[in-house]
């Protein structure tokens, strides 16, 4: 191993041939020649004396010493990325770039106009949105502004909780008109529910009212929450929805309120050493802003115990 360090656009080359399996894959990726990728590569396998990669009918396969260093490299890319990010305006200018983190529901539904409405405002400022349950984004700095259910706990994170979102059972108004209102948990379970697929994903849940959850209980089976909520409008069966989400469509009827449902906190996170960044402060104080009126779209009848739990 040479006394140099190898610098970051031969690891950025080096992660591109691992990710596409090729070196004119990796061109591609990266926008450059298949010898100057070549070249990056000879270069950072010199530089640590091991060989990264053994050709294979299928293109480049790497050595395990390869995938040990994927992430080391791909860490380096977020790093580079947030530089990137933080570089691409002035602090105390309103342009540049926000990456914002969000789960799918609130990114799919909630977030749209609200980012549009941003926009107007600040043209200049470009948005970019990943959608992602993981609450290490901000530490990881895949992100810059996360919008979480769960409250941060890093002490490197500055956050805010706007508000409350209730979460309640519903169902189309045709599913309503086909199968009747259950009126009990045990009725629910003899109608058609829609649920999670794999069993990872079941225990997010604690049960149903009471009853306990399994795979075979959902008539309809999707990990994806944005799926389940297509299913829902579709009518294909009874399931969980935000409440000021089911408020914007009137077909969707609550079902068995005040027996299955539950509350998630809202949280607005980014990094402490953000703050100084004026786009960033102003992404921040809008998103708090506009989810805070968000939650406050859930308020609903007050709960009727329609069955028992």
């Amino acid at each position: 191993m040479t006394d140099a360090s190898p610098g970051w656009e031969l690891y950025r080359s080096f992660l591109a041939v691992v990710r596409e399996g090729s070196l004119s894959g990796g061109a591609r990726l990266l926008g450059l020649t298949q010898p100057t990728v070549g070249r990056h590569v000879d270069s950072l396998e010199a530089s640590l004396g091991v060989g990264l990669f053994t050709r294979s009918q299928g293109g480049l396969a790497p050595t395990e010493v390869a995938l040990a260093l994927v992430p080391h490299a791909e860490a380096m890319a977020m790093a580079a990325e947030a530089l990137r990010r933080a570089a691409s305006g002035e602090a105390e200018d309103d342009r540049g770039t926000i990456r914002i983190t969000a789960s799918e529901m609130i990114g799919t539904e909630a977030l749209p106009p609200i980012l549009a409405c941003f926009s107007e405002d600040h043209p200049r400022i470009a948005v970019e949105l990943v959608l992602s349950n993981r609450t290490d984004d901000l530490i990881r700095r895949d992100a810059d502004i996360a919008i979480r259910m769960v409250r941060p706990t890093q002490s490197s994170l500055v956050a805010r909780k706007v508000g409350v979102i209730g979460l309640g059972l519903h169902a189309h108004k045709n599913l309503i008109q086909r199968f009747g209102m259950p009126m009990t948990v045990e009725e629910l379970t003899q109608l058609p529910i829609i649920g999670f697929d794999r069993e990872s994903s079941i225990r997010r849940l604690k049960d149903l009212g009471g009853f306990p959850l399994s795979r075979e209980l959902f008539a309809f089976r999707c990990d994806s929450d944005a799926g389940q909520f297509a299913a829902l409008k579709a009518g294909v069966g009874f399931g969980m929805c935000q409440y000021p989400l089911a408020r914007r469509y009137p077909d969707l009827v609550p079902v068995m309120t005040g027996v299955i449902e539950f509350e998630l906190d809202v949280w607005i996170a980014m990094h402490e050493d953000l703050k100084t960044s004026r786009r960033m402060r102003l992404m921040f104080d809008h998103l708090a802003e506009e989810m805070a009126a968000y939650t406050r779209l859930s308020p609903r009848e007050p709960a009727k115990k329609q069955g028992p739990k």
